[in-house]
């Protein structure tokens, strides 16, 4: 289970609100601490219909899952998980993404998604000249670039040759031999200053000059096309991780593509052979994607290749395999509402995001009110030592004359120390740079704007009843999962004598089905599997039926061999399992005989390959008996009389 379906069960089990208790209330005490009748009554209505377990749908049932809950809560307090690096990182993660609703961030991201959509429906040939100037440099060498820019401009606008003037001038790593060349580009292709203008220049025509992290550019406009729609496609593929393999993926594919050459259904076959399981069940069938939406270049350039629905491609390789690739449709462009979320999740991710972050800062400023007190430059500068830009600046302390006030937010003040602490720890993820100047600016610019937002946030907690609950959900869950990680399926994992021992006090919990050692032909026709029961019959082996029957550059059978465990997909449905050549199956289209060589009893499985059932319910074992010991640390008290009035509420 990952950390994600875990948090959701946790907050199945308890969901928290600190607002509107009635303190007379109280339903039980943790070592003293209360927990409120109110708050109880609350995530038993809003969870019942999710318990599974009938024995926990009773308020005394339930309020066994909920003490639990709430005593790994305050182990997880007790071990200062809420301290560990790790935890704050993804916990401020949730508040950032829960927050937005309530900073307006998402309406920002919306018209950044919609403006988008509406410039990825063309795409634009364009040519640049780039003079180098970092956003670190000093005055005198930014106006020496921008100048130089503006006259390389003034001569492009006069006519001179634009490929002419990129050979001579650009700075750009390779200018003299691509003459400035971009090719055809969409929307997120560049950086958002670079994309706006160019998008904003007319055919023909030269830009005006945009300054983005590499200089300034000047762009010439050559071409506008309509972009290509999505496909919709469906694949067979076979995987080249040959150290899974008894057979050659090269071949098969072939063979695959030779049977539906033959006239065998390209649904049948996918679900048979492809290794694609999530598609092979919906024969084949990929969701719908444009160009550079998916990690294979390859197989996106033969999909678009394909001309009207029904077009076959022949096996092709990508990283991930070998394909036949069908066309199922050729789709008309999406509604923004189509793309909204996608957009929207490539705005946060782009150098968009900062345009976001520039329109939240503002309102929060607006909101509670924001003050600098002093300019952080001066005094860090000499401070913060050259060290900083190998990642390895030390930080003590500050004295008293030196931890000024660094500006104000609502009624909290933030001083030099808070920054200095930032800096300490930022450093370890900052991207290499030459200037100091450059990684305080920039980590200035990401302390104010964490600022901003942890004030909102606090605000937003004491102040918002619905946010308050939802995020106390959210800790206590991510706590709770840590505590959980820590203690139990870490110490599982790594306790091979436990792990041994609990297998050989239960192993009759772990047994082999039935297997069968076999070799099983998949024919395309019913003739054909009879003339393979003969030859096995004869003593023949399933390669030797394959070479006989397989004639003339036609693949008349597929050979799969191996140990098969009955009710395996390999072997048909309804296998009468028994040694010897079986029946014929007629099963998505072929006939399929199976040789069983060897059957192999039902017995015991060895801790290998059981390891991974063993290791669960070994994991289990000891929450279990961990559970046991939480409720022997920490006292728990009963209020009987509000524990019944609360069953009387819930006729429960």
């Amino acid at each position: 289970m990952n950390k994600h379906s875990l948090l959701f069960l946790l907050m199945v089990i308890a969901s928290v609100t600190v607002f509107g208790q009635d303190n007379k209330d109280v339903l039980l005490t943790i070592d003293g601490t209360p927990v409120y009748a109110s708050e109880f009554k609350r995530v038993y209505k809003k969870n019942l219909e999710l318990v599974q377990d009938e024995s926990q749908k009773s308020v005394d049932g339930y309020l066994d899952l909920f003490v639990d809950y709430k005593l790994k809560s305050a182990e997880a307090y007790s071990q200062d998980l809420d301290e560990t690096r790790s935890f704050k990182r993804e916990f401020r993660e949730y508040q950032e993404q829960l927050s937005r609703n309530y900073i307006f961030e998402d309406k920002v991201t919306e018209d950044l998604a919609r403006e988008a959509y509406e410039r990825g429906k063309e795409e634009i040939n364009a040519a640049h000249i780039l003079i180098r100037v970092g956003y670190d440099a000093v005055p005198q060498d930014t106006l020496k670039a921008y100048n130089k820019i503006k006259e390389v401009r003034q001569k492009a606008i006069n006519g001179e040759d634009f490929e002419e003037l990129a050979k001579q001038y650009s700075e750009e790593p390779g200018a003299k031999e691509r003459a400035g060349k971009l090719g055809y580009f969409s929307v997120f292709s560049m950086v958002y200053p670079f994309e706006t203008e160019a998008y904003n220049t007319k055919e023909g025509e030269v830009s005006d000059i945009v300054r983005t992290q590499f200089g300034y550019h000047i762009i010439k406009v050559m071409d506008r096309k309509k972009r290509e729609p999505k496909v919709s496609v469906s694949h067979i593929m076979i995987s080249d991780n040959v150290g899974t393999r008894t057979f050659s993926p090269e071949e098969r594919i072939n063979e695959v593509y030779a049977m539906l050459q033959q006239g065998k259904s390209f649904e049948d076959l996918a679900k048979q052979y492809s290794d694609d399981k999530n598609s092979a069940v919906k024969g084949g069938k990929l969701n719908p994607f444009t160009k550079g939406e998916l990690k294979s270049t390859a197989f996106e350039e033969e999909a678009y290749k394909l001309e009207k629905p029904g077009d076959v491609s022949k096996p092709i390789k990508s990283e991930f395999g070998w394909h036949i690739i069908r066309l199922e449709k050729k789709h008309n462009n999406p509604t923004f509402e189509d793309e909204k979320q996608r957009l929207e999740n490539r705005v946060k991710d782009g150098s968009r995001s900062k345009i976001v972050t520039m329109a939240v800062n503002k309102k929060i400023k607006n909101k509670y009110g924001f003050s600098q007190k002093n300019n952080y430059a001066p005094f860090f500068n000499d401070f913060v030592s050259e060290e900083v830009l190998n990642r390895k600046w030390k930080y003590d302390t500050l004295s008293p004359s030196q931890d000024k006030t660094l500006f104000t937010i609502g009624d909290k003040e933030v001083k030099y120390s808070d920054f200095a602490e930032y800096i300490s720890e930022r450093q370890r993820r900052i991207r290499l740079s030459k200037s100091k100047y450059s990684v305080l600016n920039d980590m200035y610019d990401e302390f104010e704007t964490q600022a901003l937002k942890d004030y909102f946030r606090e605000v937003l907690e004491r102040e918002n009843e619905d946010y308050a609950a939802v995020i106390s959900e959210y800790r206590d869950g991510l706590l709770i999962f840590d505590l959980m990680e820590k203690n139990i399926w870490t110490k599982a994992k790594t306790d091979s004598i436990g792990l041994q021992k609990y297998y050989s006090e239960n192993k009759q919990n772990y047994k082999w089905d039935r297997r069968f050692e076999a070799e099983i032909i998949s024919a395309t026709n019913n003739e054909i599997a009879k003339n393979a029961v003969k030859l096995f019959k004869k003593g023949k082996t399933g390669e030797e039926i394959k070479t006989l029957l397989n004639q003339d550059d036609k693949i008349n059978v597929i050979l799969t061999t191996g140990t098969f465990e009955e009710g395996e997909r390999e072997l048909p449905e309804n296998f009468v399992s028994k040694k010897g050549i079986s029946k014929i199956y007629e099963q998505n289209d072929s006939f399929i005989v199976v040789a069983v060589n060897k059957i192999i009893p039902a017995g015991i499985k060895p801790l290998e390959d059981a390891r991974g059932s063993v290791l669960s319910d070994y994991q289990n074992y000891l929450e279990k008996k961990w559970i046991e010991e939480l409720r022997s640390k920490y006292k728990v008290t009963i209020n009987k009389k509000v524990l019944n009035r609360v069953k009387e509420e819930l006729k429960a």
